[in-house]
């Protein structure tokens, strides 16, 4: 998620009502049920990116729910992404805080299912399961059956404490085994693979990174793991790196920064890494960001691996940098999401008091050449399918192997089996809203 880097200031109640507790026969009046529409309402049209789209006349009345009223005022050319979601959830989500078994599920070209990741220390990551293990049945039921007309819906329950579902799979060896997960809390990792490669004379990073989460409780807003991984590659005094983010929906700008500020070339210190855009109504709050870099890493080129998965500050880290760098995309057409959003309970004492956060498109974002209309996404330069039948690192992955191949020679190697593959379905599809950004069953 891009989130707008300005001091969010708290509205401040200019009046109260009291109600007295020792008169026993005042009752407080019943809560108006349109309240918390009319606030969705009034907070879209100050602060939605499109609020020149909103419709003149809205009837709150013929909305059943917060969410039906939202989608209704959406300007769906462009807007995919706003959502309504809680304070805590949002908080959690943005820090890693999840609930559920901590897997991914991916496609390989023969329409087989694999997990696609795991987190170590969710209830799959401390069962053992691995990225390659292929899922045969969930539920006791074919995968084949959970097929709709759009992808799949594995109806795996909510994603909180107690939900248990069964998955059967073949493993690498060719033997199957049948796990039950309980889905329980834990804290997801954003690093899921990191290594250093040495072929030919070169040191090269590969560096698997599935969304852009903020380290729990610490200012200013950064990600420990981050900082751990760029010290581990600047110890290694690579030279070039790879950075996959085929599965990465986006999250903190700040820490899409502080990975920013590593990898830009020092002659880019202190030029402009992008402008913000609001409607008219906030264009005062427009600005501009320029970068600091940090470390001492020397990078010759950038690959990053990519997918129809890779969305929202994933694509910010690959629009900033091709300005000052060499950047090649290896994978497959990333989603086109050149817009971002920030929560607004904290401007509206309804939403706030009701637990309500409004997470609605606010602003656009373009790199330092002016970029910023990508809403088809950018198109990866070399293609090559995603095997999620191989683990991390195994240079039997296209992605890799063609991302290791390009960095060797230029080009693709003479034994290279990539071809042009596109997709019928990603986890990402599966999921929408704040969910969206993070997806994992």
């Amino acid at each position: 998620m891009l989130r707008a880097k300005f001091i969010l200031y708290y509205a401040v109640l200019t009046a109260s009502i009291f109600v007295s507790s020792c008169n026993k026969n005042v009752e407080e009046a019943p809560q108006d049920p349109n309240l918390v529409k009319n606030a969705i309402l009034e907070t879209m049209q100050e602060w939605y990116y499109w609020n020149d789209q909103l419709p003149t006349v809205v009837n709150i009345d013929s909305y059943g729910s917060n969410e039906e009223l939202l989608y209704n005022l959406m300007y769906l050319q462009y807007d995919r992404w706003s959502y309504l979601t809680t304070k805590d959830d949002f908080e959690k989500a943005f820090t890693g805080q999840n609930a559920g078994h901590g897997v991914g599920f991916g496609l390989n070209a023969s329409n087989e299912l694999f997990i696609s990741f795991v987190y170590k220390e969710s209830p799959a990551g401390q069962d053992g399961w691995k990225r390659g293990w292929q899922i045969l049945e969930i539920n006791g039921q074919p995968i084949s059956s959970y097929k709709t007309n759009g992808g799949y819906n594995f109806d795996l329950g909510e994603n909180r404490a107690g939900i248990s579902n069964s998955f059967t799979f073949k493993l690498p060896d060719g033997s199957t085994t049948t796990r039950t997960s309980i889905k329980d809390n834990y804290q997801a990792n954003s690093v899921l693979h990191k290594e250093i490669i040495e072929q030919r004379d070169k040191k090269i990073g590969y560096w698997v990174y599935n969304s852009f989460k903020a380290t729990p409780n610490l200012s200013p807003t950064r990600s420990v793991e981050v900082e751990e991984t760029l010290k581990y590659f600047e110890e290694g005094s690579i030279n070039e790196l790879i950075i996959d983010l085929r599965y990465n929906g986006g999250g903190s700008v700040d820490v899409a920064e502080q990975i920013m500020n590593a990898l830009v070339p020092a002659a880019a210190n202190g030029k402009l890494m992008y402008t913000n855009d609001f409607n008219p109504v906030k264009e005062s709050l427009n600005d501009s960001y320029n970068f600091e870099r940090t470390n001492n890493l020397t990078l010759d080129k950038l690959v990053v691996i990519t997918s129809r998965g890779s969305a929202s500050s994933s694509e910010l880290l690959i629009n900033c940098l091709k300005p000052y760098m060499e950047v090649t995309l290896v994978g497959e057409q990333t989603y086109g999401k050149p817009v971002g959003s920030f929560p607004l309970s904290s401007f509206n004492n309804v939403l706030d008091q009701n637990n309500v956060e409004l997470v609605p498109i606010t602003f656009a974002i373009a790199n330092a050449t002016g970029q910023a209309a990508y809403y088809d996404g950018f198109p990866a330069d070399i293609l090559a399918a995603d095997d999620p039948s191989v683990n991390w690192g195994n240079q039997e992955d296209e992605r890799l192997s063609a991302a290791i191949s390009y960095l060797l020679y230029g080009s693709l190697g003479t034994t290279s089996r990539t071809k042009p593959f596109k997709s019928n379905w990603q986890m990402i599809d599966g999921f929408s809203g704040l969910q969206q950004e993070f997806p994992v069953y």
